[in-house]
C-alpha cells in the first residue's frame, strides 16, 4: 500500500476545490403536446424554466399550428429545440407499445422529426436532439441494438444531432459503444417520477409512478446530479449517468418544482446549461 503525503496547505487547496466544484445539468420538457381543440400542458409557463425543449411531431400529439407556435415560443425564450417522436397512437398518446418492423419505425422516425425540422428552419433554429416518447422511448431502453440502428438513422438524416435516452446502467455503456461510431448519445433522468428496482421508469398505471410533491421533485433533481443516481420505490439504489433532467408540463407540481430548482442547484453548485453544451 501506497503511504500517500500531502503538505498541509496542498491538501487545503484539494480540499477548496472540491467544496467548489460545479456540476452541469440540462433540463428539458416534452412540449407542444397539445391538438386542435384540446390543450395539454402549460407550456407558456414551463418554457421559462428549462434549456431544452422535446417537441411532439404529430403522432401521438401536435399538429402543424401546434408545431409553429411551440418553436416560436423556444426562440422567444432562448431554449433549444429537440424533435419527440413516437409511435403512431394519437389515441393512446403513444403509450401502447406497436410491433411494428425496424424499416417501418425508422420511416416513422424520420417522417417526424422532418416535419418539426421544417418548422425549426422556417424559424432560424437549429435541431439539438431527438427524444423518443412513451412506450417507444421505455421499449428501445432495453434494445441496445436498435436503440444504434435509430441513433445512426437520425444522424444520417439530420446531421450531428444528440440522440437522448434513459440514464441506466445499460445505456451507460450504450454511451461509450456510439461516442465509438461517432453517435452523440445523451442521458436522461426524471426527478418527478418513480423508478423501478431495474432502473426504469415505474409504469404510469401505478398512482405513485409521478411525483406530486414540489419539494421533494427538487430535492431529487439535485441528488440526480450530484450523486449520479437516485433510491427506486422499494429503496435500491439505482446508479445514473445523468446530461439532462426531465420535468413534465402536463404535471403541475413539476412546474412549481422547476421553478425552485434554479434556487436548488445554485445553492448546490450545479449550473444548468443547454444539451449541446454538456453531451
Amino acid at each position: 500500500m501506497i503511504n500517500m503525503k500531502f503538505p498541509k496547505l496542498e491538501l487545503s487547496y484539494f480540499f477548496c476545490y472540491i467544496s467548489n466544484m460545479r456540476y452541469r445539468v440540462d433540463v428539458n420538457c416534452d412540449m407542444g403536446e397539445s391538438f386542435g381543440a384540446y390543450t395539454s400542458g402549460i407550456d407558456n409557463e414551463v418554457i421559462k424554466y428549462i434549456s431544452s425543449s422535446n417537441i411532439a411531431c404529430g403522432f401521438h400529439a401536435s399538429d402543424p399550428d401546434v408545431m409553429s407556435k411551440t418553436v416560436e415560443l423556444c426562440k422567444k425564450h432562448n431554449v433549444m429545440a429537440g424533435a419527440h417522436p413516437g409511435y403512431p397512437d394519437l389515441l393512446g398518446f403513444g403509450r401502447r407499445f406497436m410491433d411494428i418492423s425496424e424499416q417501418e419505425l425508422l420511416h416513422s422516425i424520420i417522417y417526424q422529426v422532418g416535419a418539426l425540422k421544417g418548422f425549426l428552419d422556417y424559424f432560424g433554429l437549429p435541431l439539438q436532439h431527438v427524444k423518443l416518447h412513451g412506450a417507444l422511448y421505455n421499449y428501445l431502453v432495453n434494445e441496445e441494438k436498435l436503440s444504434i440502428s435509430v441513433a445512426s438513422a437520425i444522424q444520417k438524416a439530420f446531421g450531428d444531432v444528440i440522440f437522448l435516452t434513459l440514464g441506466t446502467k445499460k445505456t451507460s455503456k450504450l454511451k461509450e459503444t456510439c461516442k465509438k461510431q461517432g453517435i452523440r448519445l445523451a442521458l436522461e433522468a426524471f426527478p418527478d417520477r418513480n423508478y423501478t428496482d431495474d432502473g426504469e421508469l415505474l409504469s404510469r398505471k401505478y398512482t405513485e409512478a409521478v411525483l406530486k410533491d414540489h419539494e421533494e421533485i427538487a430535492h431529487r433533481a439535485t441528488r440526480m446530479v450530484k450523486e449520479k443516481g437516485i433510491l427506486s420505490i422499494h429503496g435500491k439504489w439505482i446508479e445514473m449517468d445523468i446530461d439532462t433532467l426531465c420535468i413534465h408540463g402536463d404535471n403541475a407540481e413539476s412546474i412549481e418544482a422547476a421553478k425552485i430548482i434554479y434556487d436548488f442547484v445554485a445553492r448546490e453548485n450545479i449550473e444548468i446549461q443547454p444539451l449541446c453544451k454538456i453531451a
